[in-house]
């Protein structure tokens, strides 16, 4: 296998508030390949977002990434300027955030935004950047592309708009993509070939991407590798098909089992009981153990990540394997 193209280990990211720290990210890991793409699920305040704002350093006060490290192409991000990670950013490793509207300035057209981009990290004439602009929006499925380069983003529809924002994450084939919930606000067949679109771009160009959602049945269509968090911590990884087919933690098992399509029809959703626990009063030990029907005492200590046979998961008592706690 290549080298990583990008490498985190221990990531933490706190924020500090008035009412205590809340740990977003407390020890997240993983290895990405070129042209890999990983899916990142979990449900809301799991610590997705900001696990990918930690990775461009777009995390703002009262937040600071506290430990850990973050090695894109041999290069450690962590310990660059402000001057030297805005040079990268963008070039090296861009975001697709979930609003096209917070990338796009309502004022400017789609040509000129797509130059300042580009113009934000090498000198092209104007004839060659809207060559570049209009040749990238044409890959992501816009229609007339050199004309649409004069139109403004309210002439575009939302999925339009987003994809005028996957361009522009695109103008400098970085080596590594982070998509926030892109598709989150679009219909379901935009969001099928924007799905398709996205993953045959990585398979052309070896851009590696981060694939953020809450939604497990989309990501399983595009990634083929998972993440699942839970409370800020990476609690199971691995190949695609082989964890939605057998899951070890618990969690994962129950956001698989709570899929409409897992459900019959006519009868009720599964659902995991209980509620995510607040990032500021964490229960000791596991903090998935409130909600899980496998608990008991061990528990009560923080379970480490089981590697084996390429796939990880943090839980005492995995799905489908006999209780890995000691005597």
């Amino acid at each position: 296998m290549s080298d990583p193209v990008l490498s985190v280990r221990d990531l933490r990211t706190h924020f500090f508030t008035r009412a205590g720290v809340v740990k977003a990210v407390d020890g997240v890991s993983f290895d990405l390949a070129p042209g890999e793409i990983m899916g990142l699920v979990g449900e809301s305040g799991s610590g997705k977002t900001v696990t990918g704002f930690s990775l461009l350093g777009l995390v703002d006060e009262p937040g600071r990434i506290v430990e850990g490290s973050i090695r894109l192409q041999g290069t450690e991000l962590t310990t660059l300027s402000g001057a030297q990670l805005r040079a990268r950013r963008g070039r090296d490793i861009s975001m697709i955030f979930q609003d096209p509207i917070t990338t796009l300035n309502p004022m400017l057209t789609i040509g000129q935004q797509m130059r300042l981009a580009i113009d934000a990290h090498e000198r092209l004439s104007k004839r060659a950047a809207e060559a570049r602009a209009a040749e990238l929006l044409g890959q992501v499925g816009i229609p007339s592309a050199a004309a649409r380069l004069r139109a403004y983003p309210h002439e575009f529809s939302g999925g339009m708009r987003q994809r005028v924002a996957i361009a522009i994450a695109l103008l400098h084939r970085p080596a590594v993509i982070v998509a926030d919930e892109p598709t989150t606000a679009l219909d379901v067949s935009i969001q099928a070939q924007i799905l398709y679109q996205m993953r045959d771009l990585a398979a052309q160009t070896g851009t590696a991407l981060i694939w953020i959602s809450h939604d497990l049945a989309v990501v399983s269509s595009l990634a083929s590798k998972l993440a699942v968090m839970y409370a800020g911590r990476i609690v199971e990884q691995g190949p695609t098909a082989t964890l939605l087919r057998d899951p070890r933690h618990p969690y994962t098992a129950g956001l698989i089992a709570s899929l409409p399509a897992m459900t019959e029809p006519g009868t009720p959703l599964a659902q995991i009981r209980g509620t995510t626990p607040s990032l500021l009063s964490l229960p000791p030990g596991c903090p998935f153990a409130p909600r899980c029907d496998r608990a008991t005492g061990a528990c009560g200590s923080e379970p480490e990540m089981t590697e084996r046979d390429g796939r990880g998961w943090r839980c005492f008592h995995p799905v489908g394997l006999a209780d890995e706690v000691p005597a």
